[in-house]
C-alpha cells in the first residue's frame, strides 16, 4: 500500500502535546494510537510518542502483534 510519507519532525508534533494527534512508528510504518487508553497524552509508561520506538520493542513486555491494532497513517522517511 502506497503510504504518505512523513518526516521525524513531522511524527515528533504528533507527540500528544502540541498536537491531539498521537502517532508513534515502528519499522518504517507510522501508526495512530490517538485511540488507546493506554498512549493518553503522549505517554506509554517510559516511553513518549512522536518517535520511532523500533529500537524499544526488545524491552517490551508485548510482541509486534499490538501494532495489528491500530492505523498505519503514514511511512517514515
Amino acid at each position: 500500500m502506497d503510504f504518505p510519507k512523513y518526516t521525524r519532525q513531522y511524527l515528533a508534533l504528533r507527540n500528544g502535546q502540541d498536537k491531539p494527534d498521537i502517532w508513534i512508528a515502528y519499522k518504517g510504518l507510522i501508526y495512530d494510537v490517538t485511540e488507546s487508553r493506554l498512549w493518553k497524552n503522549g505517554k506509554h509508561y517510559e516511553h513518549w510518542a512522536g518517535q520511532d520506538l523500533t529500537d524499544e520493542l526488545k524491552d517490551a513486555p508485548h510482541t509486534v502483534a499490538v501494532f495489528e491494532r491500530f492505523k498505519v497513517v503514514g511511512r517514515l522517511v
